[in-house]
């Protein structure tokens, strides 16, 4: 009898040694970085207009970087400037990572952050019970929507936050990154069908609702090199992050196993180069305004 198979999720502290293997593994850090560099100025312009404070929401801030990366771009355009933070991540361990980073950073005095240990449905929940009226001006979810149980409502919820000029900052795996093909051609296998999630799904839903956004295209290429050398670490954990699988060398079929190696390894899917195997992984930026 195969064994059972696990959602790598399920496993908290296991999704975080695989996600910062990945992210060692590939250009997102630095994707991202290029992202506050040359298109977050643009979005807050938008949003700043005149203004001298800010309200902001986190949805899954994770441990903060990314957050305080885009306060620093803020403070260094606009000195004056006071934010209200509100943070929402339901991983106690990220939470005090984030808590952690912002107690050893300076320069932070003009931010107030109010911290929520939730999910983004619990946040949803809690604000409808209290009949919360507060307008946000820039909400962002970086790699959120896979992980709530209805993406098109969690969207609507936060759009609808929105304050006059507001902005609503999306963050996915694009429809047409080639990771997305290996886990829809496997999702039935690998039982990972609800994280199969791309700015394709999210996409579909807007242009079905006839709301309009901006989108970006952020090209992000992965390292999966050691996937294939039997009984590497590395490898291992990035084979648990692509399929989403908790150990999936150990829990795989030997079928599976082969034909998700295999699939990796094809000239469709994959580049090798200087010794190298190489994946595209991009990821895409969608904008919403404030609804209508």
């Amino acid at each position: 009898m195969e064994t059972q198979r696990r959602n790598l999720i399920s496993d908290s502290s296991r999704y975080l040694k695989c996600y910062h293997n990945y992210l060692k593994h590939s250009t997102e850090i630095q994707r991202m970085q290029d992202f506050i560099d040359n298109l977050f100025p643009d979005i807050m312009a938008k949003i700043v207009n005149g203004k001298l404070n800010l309200n902001v929401i986190g949805v899954g801030s994770g441990s903060g970087e990314l957050d305080l990366q885009m306060f620093s771009a803020l403070h260094h355009k606009y000195p004056e400037m006071t934010v209200d933070n509100e943070v929402i991540e339901p991983n106690p361990q990220q939470l005090h990572d984030y808590k952690d980073l912002v107690s050893q950073t300076p320069g932070l005095d003009s931010i107030k952050f109010n911290w929520n240990e939730m999910k983004a449905e619990d946040f949803e929940e809690q604000w409808e019970r209290k009949k919360g009226t507060k307008k946000a001006d820039f909400i962002h979810m970086f790699q959120v929507l896979y992980f709530v149980k209805d993406p098109a409502s969690t969207i609507s919820f936060f759009q609808s936050l929105l304050n006059k000029n507001g902005q609503l900052l999306i963050t996915l795996i694009s429809g047409k990154a080639d990771l997305i093909k290996m886990r829809n051609t496997y999702s039935k296998q690998l039982g990972t069908t609800e994280v199969n999630r791309s700015t394709g799904d999210i996409r579909c839903f807007l242009d079905s609702k006839g709301v309009s956004y901006r989108s970006y295209e952020l090209p992000n290429e992965v390292d999966i090199t050691k996937c294939f050398i039997e009984g590497d670490e590395e490898g291992e954990m990035m084979m648990d992050f692509l399929t989403q699988v908790l150990d999936f060398s150990k829990t795989a079929s030997p079928e599976l196993k082969a034909g998700v190696m295999e699939f990796l390894r094809c000239p469709e899917f994959s580049v090798e180069s200087n010794g190298k195997v190489l994946i595209n992984v991009n990821y895409e930026l969608i904008v919403l305004e404030q609804l209508t």
